[in-house]
């Protein structure tokens, strides 16, 4: 029988959509897929050989340790301290995930109880709710509109009851909208936070992918009190299948997730921890070439856009394009109708909220090659 815990949770949408997809596939339908956001390209060289070489010993296979080797937590602290500007000790402040995403129901099952509120973004990332009913705890979500920036409004938050309020999600570079925020932005939300008490946890994965500065929260003066942020190298290294993520943030609340993580998991394989600190290690010019790729099919993306009568907002970061529907659209219709017709399928926006139901997001992680080749589906007519 079905725990209670899973009334309200549905299959993640995506996991539901592919088994679609393969299936129209087995009829011979030639399917393209541009509503997921796996990278396609490779990890870098070095990190594949040392994973290959570890992989080739003896003596790498055992148990690791809960809270990753100390090689790695070092690894991290130096590739925050280099690219964020953020001092951080990699004893107690360092934490390797097994993905980020595995941060998100680590933090909901540690920190919250039955009743506790949680402010989630519409649109945003879905995880971030259903973490959240699985912890038994309250989403309560905030508007986050076009008009206004995809930034909270948070005059508008402070007029609410905000006493069971204990954690708020922010996801900065925004995914789907591929927002950034500002320095002085990132500071009203820690001044906001630190005033009613709420921890603040950014979700931080897309800070390397077109943006010109990566930015972090805990670039703010105080922001370690108030806030945790979450990042991976699935995106800016192109290794989501080796899931491997980070938490930041103070030793309490580190140790905290820790009581909850040594039960759920027994550490990471040497090997993947060994090649993750090989790709922290990575230059600038790694990320100045996967940027001029993603911007190569960005303008692909944006042709299909205009084709298909969509307006996209300039300045968008991430590896997504999104895209606002010609009026009186909704992205369920939309994306099933492309699909039906065109075979080609885009992510709907209603799945990232109620804010997202008149917009649709495109993956960048396709070939300019596979761009085109759907761009002249559409375009025929």
């Amino acid at each position: 029988m079905t725990a209670q815990r899973l009334q309200h949770i549905e299959e993640y949408y995506f996991s539901k959509k592919l088994q679609e997809i393969r299936q129209l596939q087995a009829q011979g339908r030639a399917i393209i897929n541009l509503g997921i956001g796996s990278p396609d390209l490779p990890p870098p060289k070095k990190v594949r050989k040392v994973m290959a070489e570890y992989a080739l010993q003896n003596n790498t296979h055992r148990y690791q340790s809960y809270r990753g080797h100390p090689k790695l937590r070092k690894a991290i602290a130096k590739f925050y301290k280099k690219h964020y500007g953020v001092k951080l000790s990699s004893q107690n402040q360092v934490l390797p995930l097994t993905g980020s995403k595995e941060g998100i129901l680590h933090l909901s099952m540690a920190l919250l109880n039955p009743g506790d509120q949680v402010l989630i973004p519409d649109p945003g990332y879905m995880t971030y709710r259903s973490a959240t009913l699985l912890a038994e705890a309250v989403p309560v979500t905030y508007n986050l509109t076009e008009t206004g920036g995809y930034f909270p409004n948070l005059k508008k938050l402070k007029k609410q009851d905000l006493s069971k309020v204990k954690l708020m999600w922010i996801n900065y570079p925004h995914m789907p909208t591929g927002t950034q925020a500002n320095k002085k932005q990132f500071e009203k939300l820690v001044n906001f936070a630190r005033r009613h008490k709420i921890l603040l946890i950014n979700d931080n994965p897309y800070s390397f992918i077109l943006t010109d500065k990566p930015r972090s929260i805990l670039q703010i003066e105080g922001a370690i009190d108030v806030a945790v942020e979450l990042n991976s190298l699935s995106k800016s290294h192109n290794m989501a299948g080796w899931r491997i993520g980070m938490m930041l943030g103070q030793k309490k609340l580190i140790d905290s997730v820790m009581k909850f993580k040594s039960q759920m998991d027994s550490g990471m394989f040497l090997g993947t921890q060994m090649a993750a600190i090989e790709a922290l290690h990575i230059n600038n010019k790694w990320y100045k070439k996967l940027n001029k790729i993603y911007e190569k099919r960005k303008k692909i993306a944006e042709k299909i856009c205009r084709t298909l009568n969509l307006k996209i907002a300039e300045n968008q970061s991430g590896m997504f394009l999104w895209a606002k529907l010609p009026q009186g659209e909704n992205s369920k219709d939309f994306t099933d109708k492309l699909l039906a017709e065109k075979d080609i399928f885009i992510a709907p926006g209603f799945i990232f909220g109620q804010n997202g139901n008149n917009y649709v997001r495109i993956s960048l992680t396709n070939d300019e090659k596979t761009l085109q080749k759907a761009l002249k589906r559409i375009d025929d007519t």
